[in-house]
């Protein structure tokens, strides 16, 4: 269990190193592909509600794609996490500009205040963030579980689909018991479906 724990801090010490090495063009570039891919996307096309995230450090930037996601006039539904209770709350979001305050981890999320909650049952596509994946669907994320806990409350025929940066695929995530899969991972490079 411990040499588990330890191999994925390595990889996302890793995916750190080499994410920072990119230039600031690179980076944005990679991003843009995966856009282009999300957005010509079938299952993302037919869509009506979209789980989405709020990216932090070394997860693909989502705040282009909350934005035309909110263009195409999608439903967009965020989560909030409760740590201490090991729950999750699904919030719609009806403007990305306003309806979001930061978090207690500084990532901003959605405004309890403002926004209504959203069944669990009613997500038609949900994007999983991620540090790392591979080609199975496994995926390391930032080592808190929360996302581990909400995959198996998302109804089967949603699609759980993880976006990565070609260089965050690896042949193999160190995994434990707990950590869910995905179905998809759509890279700067190729849509991934898992094997």
């Amino acid at each position: 269990m411990e040499e588990i724990r330890e191999a994925k801090q390595e990889l996302r010490t890793k995916i750190e190193k080499m994410i920072s090495a990119l230039s600031k063009e690179e980076h944005r570039t990679k991003i843009s592909e995966i856009e282009t891919r999300l957005f010509d996307f079938a299952n993302f096309l037919e869509a009506r509600i979209v789980l989405l995230y709020v990216s932090d450090k070394n997860e693909v930037d989502t705040e282009n794609i909350l934005k035309q996601t909110h263009a195409y006039g999608k439903i967009i539904v965020l989560p909030i996490f409760n740590a201490e209770k090991g729950s999750v709350r699904l919030l719609k979001v009806d403007d990305p500009g306003r309806d979001l305050v930061a978090g207690p981890r500084g990532i901003f999320e959605p405004n309890s205040q403002r926004c209504r909650e959203v069944p669990m049952e009613c997500i038609d596509i949900a994007i999983i963030p991620g540090v790392a994946v591979d080609e199975k669907g496994g995926r390391l994320g930032a080592g808190d579980g929360t996302y581990d806990r909400l995959i198996p409350q998302l109804p089967i025929t949603t699609r759980k689909v993880s976006l990565a940066l070609e260089d965050q695929v690896v042949p193999q995530i160190p995994t434990e018991s707990h950590d869910k899969h995905v179905d998809i991972i759509i890279t700067d490079k190729r849509i991934i479906y898992k094997i």
